[in-house]
């Protein structure tokens, strides 16, 4: 297969309008139209990692963290950065990351992490705002079927965990065909009636133009009427971080303990105890201290991220405990969420997740 089919394949399971505006996830350097030979697997690219994929014989490094953040003026070889690009370009390697979009999907980076610490039916802690629109249009009765369907397909209709939602209410359309058009009932310079059904439904932003393609392509009308409305509710399918229950109660220490084997850190630095047992767990990978608001505003027990600030420890220590796991430690189950995705499609394909470890951060024990 091609590098862009596994390309294709990670975004549609992380689309990459999910980012965050900061982000650059995406095709970092290469070429997609290619032959895939085997694709490494990492949380960040280094020059170690990159030699390991030319001894492996693979062409494809998928990261999590972008290699290329900020705008690059010269390639001269002078920071790491650089260098990478220059020893990926020479061997014909290609590096894709999947990022926050990546964090922010039903089933990313946060639930992974989640799965791992034993949660389960969890939930976005903050759900994206302003990213929903409802798509509403009008269609002869005996199309509705077809046109409804085409829509779903095209990604209309999921509202929290059910699909194929939308409403439907019959009604009486009227339009005058003038002059050069070919009208698809009716006759020219005359108005006319049609029975028609007002159907409507809700997509993501991101997804309109794909929908509105389908609209217009499935529709049996030469102009079709649609409107696109902002919606003001929250995504529930997209969204920063995540929250849910234990199972059971435990004491504090027992479960940072826990924690701490889980993720094979070198510490876990926290807030003081507050004396209460955990039961409900809020979490974020990497740098999520930002959600402290939400993990608080939503009664949870805990929050676990991969970075806290120093003061951020003195505003919120009385409200959550709050622990710090590291942001590499935090993150390092996504290289098994992107095998989890890949295999399951292409299990034919060579990959391996790297051997190296990146993390910059050491601990004198």
């Amino acid at each position: 297969m091609k590098i862009k089919e596994i390309v294709s394949a990670l975004e549609r399971f992380a689309p990459l309008p999910l980012q965050d505006g900061f982000d650059n996830a995406g095709l970092q350097v290469g070429l997609t139209d290619v032959e895939a030979t085997g694709a490494l697997l990492c949380l960040d690219v280094t020059e170690s990692v990159i030699e390991e994929a030319i001894k492996l014989g693979f062409n494809l490094i998928i990261a999590h963290h972008p290699l290329i953040f900020k705008g690059i003026k010269s390639i001269t070889g002078k920071t790491y950065v650089e260098r990478c690009i220059l020893k990926a370009v020479k061997n014909d390697i290609t590096i894709y990351a999947a990022h926050t979009n990546i964090d922010n999907v039903v089933g990313g980076v946060n639930f992974k992490i989640a799965g791992k610490i034993g949660l389960k039916n969890v939930q976005p802690l903050a759900q994206q705002e302003n990213s929903l629109v409802k798509l509403v249009t009008f269609v002869p009765s005996e199309y509705i079927e077809n046109v409804r369907n085409a829509l779903f397909e095209a990604g209309c209709g999921d509202i929290g965990n059910y699909s194929c939602c939308s409403y439907s209410l019959e009604g009486e359309g009227t339009f005058l065909a003038k002059e050069g058009t070919k009208p698809f009932v009716g006759q020219h310079g005359e108005v006319h009636k049609e029975k028609e059904i007002r159907i409507e439904t809700i997509l993501p932003v991101f997804k309109m133009r794909n929908v509105k393609e389908t609209l217009l392509n499935v529709h049996p009308y030469e102009e079709p009427a649609y409107d696109f409305y902002p919606v003001l509710n929250s995504w529930q399918q997209a969204g920063s971080g995540v929250i849910r229950e234990l199972e059971e109660s435990i004491a504090e220490p027992e479960f940072l303990s826990s924690i701490k084997e889980l993720f094979k850190t070198g510490c876990i630095k926290h807030s003081r105890f507050t004396g209460k047992k955990i039961k409900k767990v809020a979490l974020c990978g990497g740098s999520g201290a930002f959600l402290l608001p939400k993990a608080i505003q939503n009664k949870a027990d805990i929050f676990i991220t991969g970075e806290i600030k120093y003061h951020e420890y003195f505003e919120w220590e009385q409200q959550i405990l709050m622990a710090e796991i590291g942001h590499y430690e935090s993150e390092q189950y996504t290289q098994e969420l992107f095998s989890d995705v890949l295999h399951h499609l292409y299990p034919s394909l060579p990959m391996q997740i790297t051997t190296i470890n990146t993390n910059p951060i050491k601990y004198l024990l």
